[in-house]
């Protein structure tokens, strides 16, 4: 389910549960029941946890150039 942002005239904005890919342009407000027309808004990415976001970039990159290495990791050089 993706949560998707609806604008009230009278009431402001709220969000609504749906499958994603199956929201309406428009819903009636759970208040007053008027048109709401669906508000674009961008993805929740900058929420996610930094270092997993960075981990996630570092992977994504190394699937066409991986990192070169000179020693496995956790050993020191003698």
């Amino acid at each position: 389910m993706a949560t998707y942002a609806y604008r009230c005239p009278d009431c402001g904005t709220f969000d609504q549960s749906r499958p994603m890919g199956e929201a309406p342009e428009c819903v009636a407000c759970p208040r007053c029941a008027a048109s709401s027309p669906r508000q674009w808004t961008p993805p929740l990415l900058a929420r996610m946890n930094p270092a997993l976001r960075t981990a996630l970039a570092r992977e994504e990159a190394s699937r066409d150039a991986p990192e070169v290495v000179t020693r496995a990791s956790g050993t020191t050089r003698r």
